[in-house]
């Protein structure tokens, strides 16, 4: 008996540091997204044809092609492109902080994750820029839709190193006075800033009508505080440390955790920003997977 494929062997970020160049691992996991999502389509149905893919059990027959059926005797759907295409900005935060992690920094995981979007973006056709920032904006890529975009994103992710500090909020009210044009912002960041701060840079967004994803990147101990006997802990963006035990301060640690997380989602929902928190022990196709059938069965959206 033939073994069964296991989709995301190949898409855990441990191993995608190993396989090749960023725009390359970022087709890898699309198609690992593909396989993830099963029966909603990476496109949206519209008026103007673009074309065939086959059909999957559950998909909706009215999609069907028949007179392809009728030649080939397999079902296919007809794909539909957007009536209007849209552009997206892609914000990385290279601060310090990000660089905490294993087996892979959240910054490391945060560049796959915005690499494969690009990618997934450029093949719907969209543009799609990105900017770099800490306390500043570092690097900015102008939006693209050319197949060029993914390549000239994934080689300036690839450069991107950790500096000492970030300034989320700052950079989230450049953005609302630099974007002219309604269209979607991505953010990918620890939200280690000054939380009220952030969170009016993000209502500027979206006064301006555009729409805004969080992804709030956290490595799995920041989650769950599994460290045992006596630890240093350093900071990464303030100097200083702590020596203590952790078992000693784990639930007091874990309450302001759960508190901190509330306040951020609840404030993105008031503001209708969706609002994803990544865990880095997940593998990052089944992360956008995720995202992405949450954005079509709550809007009926492809990004």
């Amino acid at each position: 008996m033939a073994r069964a494929r296991q989709p995301y062997k190949y898409l855990d970020a441990a191993v995608l540091q190993k396989i090749g160049p960023l725009d390359l691992i970022a087709r890898e996991v699309v198609e690992g997204v593909r396989v993830g999502m099963h029966k909603s389509p990476l496109r949206g149905f519209s008026t103007e044809f673009s074309q065939h893919r086959q059909y999957v059990q559950g998909d909706p027959l009215r999609h069907v092609d028949w007179r392809v059926y009728g030649r080939t005797d397999r079902y296919y759907l007809k794909l539909y492109e957007a009536e209007t295409n849209f552009t997206a900005n892609l914000l990385l935060d290279a601060s310090r902080s990000m660089h905490y992690g294993h087996p892979v920094s959240k910054l490391e995981y945060a560049k796959y994750m915005a690499a494969s979007l690009a990618w997934l973006i450029c093949e719907q056709r969209d543009s799609v820029g990105l900017g770099v920032f800490d306390d500043r904006l570092q690097d900015y890529v102008e939006p693209s839709g050319a197949r060029a975009a993914v390549r000239i994103i994934a080689e300036q992710l690839e450069k991107v190193r950790p500096e000492p500090r970030t300034n989320v909020a700052g950079i989230l009210h450049e953005f609302a006075r630099r974007m002219r044009r309604r269209g979607f912002v991505l953010l990918f960041s620890d939200l280690f800033d000054h939380v009220e701060d952030f969170l009016k840079g993000l209502d500027h967004l979206r006064f301006g009508g555009h729409n805004v994803t969080v992804f709030h990147v956290l490595d799995h101990d920041e989650l769950t505080f599994p460290f045992g006997g006596t630890c240093k802990f350093k900071g990464l963006e303030l100097d200083g440390e702590v020596s203590t035990q952790p078992k000693r301060i784990r639930a007091a640690y874990m309450e302001e955790l759960r508190k901190y997380l509330r306040q951020i989602k609840a404030a993105c929902e008031r503001s209708q920003i969706d609002y994803v928190l990544v865990d880095t022990s997940r593998p990052i196709d089944v992360v956008l997977s995720n995202y992405l059938i949450m954005r079509i069965r709550s809007t009926g959206k492809k990004i």
